[in-house]
């Protein structure tokens, strides 16, 4: 039997961004975190680099911000970056404050019990200005916000919990348009829950599983974008979607990326030949900026019609690539890849989603009631490029914001009362769930060929096209069968598909991670792009 819940807040996503909401909101609020898997199903727990914050003396507010803007190649929103970097040290100093074990620089340690961090540099930043926990920054911060969550009673942790669809006073024929919780499929019993809250944060993540090859675990489908979207939030900027230059290409590899630091210490790109191409692309080769290589690998992919390009460190001594590259080398002899001997097969992978749900300095969407945090939304810091590091500051930022402003509305708001159960009284079992992994299949590879690192006129109408052939066909399917997590994540993954076509399609220039051959030049002024949903404002 499907069951009722009530929450003061209703947290979607148990990431960086959801955990800080979490655990700055006080102990007397009713908090529930859903995980469509296992809490460390998302992104934060992978993340290898670190957080950007201005923590050293010599750095300044305005040079991280002068910084992200070049980065961002005119498109950041000035206000949203320097409330961003504004905040940023107050965010570090909180991580610290929870347990956080950043790498210390343990020689600077001041007689008066203090000490210093170690901060690194990463392309982009003009200052040593990334703290980090050696290179698994991700899984330091997640587990130790996970291990303060689990001493908190007030909030409680759900699994195996996919958000279905949110509650809105206008879906329910009611007057306003406040948000009033969500309906979420338990997925151990297979029942929907309706789940009552006074405040609803999407902390869902990005959705780069929209793409055939991607760095992100199976989660990145964009739940929280489409949600928003269906509810009538705006969102913004959803052409620029950042790739990494080189995953490994294995059928049974996933989501593996090779560090870019091999081809620091000389690794070399080949075509399936053996050919080198780099230098065709870039003065710099094989250490051209990291969209540059994105390119060309995929311009030479296309023009062979390949599956792959090889990366190749075999020319340098074995134990200098044992010892530089302990975890590359592991995992590829994992897969029978000896790179010491051999090159290794990569591919461009979709890495990070720059746009999202349209919100303000306090995660606030355009729906009382509802947040949007993390890669979820649109704040206006990447513009069109995100800077390396400043992704997970954004979480820490923002989910401590939209804390606070919960709390300065908590008088104001009373838990909602009424809510319709969900109504499974005329759907079936599905005998046909071959239809939803063709459709997957079809959906990541048409976007990955025409809606990816380099896009036409042509791809694109060719992807709008199939696009909403697809919607059509899951519509019917929705409406007719029980929900499933492949379901469920199919239709928000369709959903965020079209609007990144959309998107794309009504921005005719390149810029930044947007790179189309029918428009090679900038525009002289640099606007967003933001699509307005049919329901917005009614």
């Amino acid at each position: 039997m499907s069951q009722h819940f009530q929450h003061d807040v209703l947290v979607i996503g148990s990431g960086a961004a959801g955990l800080t909401l979490a655990l700055t909101l006080p102990s007397h609020l009713n908090i529930a975190v859903l995980s469509k898997a296992d809490l460390s199903n998302g992104s934060t727990f992978w993340a290898q680099g670190g957080v950007a914050a201005v923590l050293d003396d010599t750095d300044t507010v305005d040079s991280h911000v002068e910084d992200t803007l070049v980065a961002g190649a005119g498109l950041c929103r000035e206000d949203a970056v320097r409330f961003t970097v504004e905040h940023s040290r107050a965010a570090i100093q909180w991580l610290i404050d929870q347990g956080v074990p950043f790498t210390r620089e343990d020689e600077n340690a001041r007689e008066d019990g203090g000490f210093e961090f170690h901060l690194t540099r990463e392309g982009g930043h003009s200052h040593r200005r990334i703290i980090h926990a050696a290179d698994a920054t991700g899984a330091a911060i997640f587990n130790t916000l996970l291990e303060q969550a689990k001493k908190r009673p007030n909030i409680q942790l759900l699994e195996q919990r996919v958000a279905v669809d949110l509650i809105t006073e206008r879906k329910l024929g009611r007057d306003g348009q406040r948000c009033l919780g969500a309906y979420v499929l338990n997925r151990d019993n297979g029942e929907v829950d309706t789940c009552h809250a006074r405040f609803t944060v999407l902390a869902s993540g990005g959705a780069a599983k929209v793409y055939l090859y991607t760095s992100n675990p199976d989660g990145a489908c964009g739940d929280g974008i489409a949600m928003a979207w269906r509810a009538g939030c705006r969102v913004g900027n959803l052409e620029f979607n950042q790739f990494h230059p080189t995953c490994l290409y294995h059928p049974l590899a996933k989501s593996f990326l090779i560090t870019e630091a091999v081809r620091g210490e000389g690794g070399l790109l080949r075509l399936p030949n053996g050919e080198r191409f780099m230098q065709r692309f870039h003065p710099r080769a094989e250490l051209a900026p990291r969209d540059v290589v994105a390119r060309a690998i995929d311009h030479e992919m296309k023009r062979l019609g390949v599956d792959c390009v090889y990366l190749d460190i075999s020319h340098k001594p074995a134990e200098f690539v044992k010892s530089h590259f302990p975890t590359v080398y592991e995992r590829c002899l994992h897969f029978g890849i000896d790179i010491t001997r051999e090159p290794i097969p990569v591919v461009p992978a979709a890495h990070y989603t720059c746009g999202g749900v349209v919100v303000d300095h306090h995660g606030r969407t355009d729906i009382p009631g509802l947040y949007a945090i993390g890669e979820t939304s649109f704040t206006g810091l990447h513009g069109a490029n995100r800077m390396a590091s400043n992704s997970l500051l954004e979480c820490f930022v923002y989910g401590r914001s939209a804390a606070e402003d919960i709390v300065d509305q908590l008088d104001q708001v009373e838990m909602p009362i009424d809510l319709p159960t969900w109504d499974a009284s005329q759907v079936t079992d599905s005998d046909e769930d071959v239809i939803i992994a063709h459709n997957w299949d079809e959906l990541r590879r048409f976007m990955w060929d025409y809606v990816g690192i380099v896009r036409t006129n042509k791809r694109l109408q060719r992807a709008q096209h199939r696009v909403r052939l697809l919607l059509s066909e899951i519509d019917e399917f929705y409406s007719n069968y029980k929900v499933s997590r492949d379901l469920i994540e199919l239709r928000n993954l369709a959903q965020v598909a079209e609007l990144m076509i959309r998107s794309a399609m009504q921005r005719h220039e390149s810029r930044g991670l947007h790179y189309t051959l029918d428009y090679p030049d900038l525009l002289p002024e640099a606007r967003d792009t933001i699509l307005v949903p049919p329901t917005f404002g009614d």
